[in-house]
Protein backbone atom coordinates (compact mmCIF):
# COMPACT_ATOMS: atom_id res chain seq x y z
CA UNK A 1 0.00 0.00 0.00
CA UNK A 2 1.25 3.30 -0.80
CA UNK A 3 1.68 6.35 1.52
CA UNK A 4 0.33 9.93 0.60
CA UNK A 5 2.02 13.38 2.19
CA UNK A 6 -0.01 16.64 0.93
CA UNK A 7 0.50 19.98 3.06
CA UNK A 8 -2.87 21.33 3.29
CA UNK A 9 -3.75 25.16 4.13
CA UNK A 10 -4.62 25.74 7.93
CA UNK A 11 -8.28 26.06 6.84
CA UNK A 12 -8.77 22.94 5.65
CA UNK A 13 -9.23 19.87 8.08
CA UNK A 14 -7.68 17.03 7.71
CA UNK A 15 -10.51 14.64 8.26
CA UNK A 16 -12.84 16.35 5.48
CA UNK A 17 -9.46 16.19 3.05
CA UNK A 18 -9.67 12.42 4.07
CA UNK A 19 -13.53 12.15 3.48
CA UNK A 20 -13.37 14.19 0.24
CA UNK A 21 -10.95 11.69 -1.50
CA UNK A 22 -12.55 9.14 -0.08
CA UNK A 23 -15.46 9.97 -1.76
CA UNK A 24 -13.58 10.69 -4.91
CA UNK A 25 -11.85 7.30 -5.01
CA UNK A 26 -14.89 5.30 -4.44
CA UNK A 27 -17.10 7.52 -6.60
CA UNK A 28 -15.07 6.91 -9.46
CA UNK A 29 -15.07 3.18 -8.86
CA UNK A 30 -10.88 3.59 -8.28
CA UNK A 31 -11.73 2.10 -4.45
CA UNK A 32 -14.21 -0.05 -3.18
CA UNK A 33 -17.15 0.76 -0.58
CA UNK A 34 -14.90 -0.85 2.22
CA UNK A 35 -11.72 0.52 1.56
CA UNK A 36 -13.13 4.24 0.65
CA UNK A 37 -14.87 3.73 4.40
CA UNK A 38 -11.86 2.82 6.21
CA UNK A 39 -9.48 5.83 4.12
CA UNK A 40 -12.11 8.24 5.54
CA UNK A 41 -12.10 6.74 8.66
CA UNK A 42 -15.79 5.42 8.99
CA UNK A 43 -17.64 2.06 9.27
CA UNK A 44 -19.07 1.25 5.62
CA UNK A 45 -22.97 1.86 6.89
CA UNK A 46 -21.55 5.66 7.94
CA UNK A 47 -19.51 6.00 4.86
CA UNK A 48 -23.03 4.96 2.90
CA UNK A 49 -24.81 7.56 4.56
CA UNK A 50 -22.09 10.30 3.69
CA UNK A 51 -22.41 9.51 0.50
CA UNK A 52 -26.23 10.05 0.12
CA UNK A 53 -25.25 13.40 1.97
CA UNK A 54 -23.23 14.15 -0.94
CA UNK A 55 -25.24 13.00 -3.53
CA UNK A 56 -23.03 10.00 -4.54
CA UNK A 57 -24.77 6.42 -5.57
CA UNK A 58 -23.51 3.56 -3.84
CA UNK A 59 -24.43 1.38 -6.51
CA UNK A 60 -23.15 1.90 -10.47
CA UNK A 61 -25.83 0.10 -12.54
CA UNK A 62 -26.24 1.06 -15.81
CA UNK A 63 -29.61 2.36 -16.75
CA UNK A 64 -30.11 -0.27 -19.71
CA UNK A 65 -29.52 -2.92 -17.48
CA UNK A 66 -31.67 -1.84 -14.38
CA UNK A 67 -34.76 -1.55 -17.33
CA UNK A 68 -33.73 -4.94 -18.01
CA UNK A 69 -34.23 -6.09 -15.01
CA UNK A 70 -37.41 -4.39 -14.28
CA UNK A 71 -38.95 -6.18 -17.35
CA UNK A 72 -37.95 -9.55 -16.03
Amino acid sequence: MYELKVQLPPEIDIEDAKLMLAIKLFETGKLSLGQSAKIAGYSKQAFMEVLGKYNVPIFDYPADDLQHEIEL
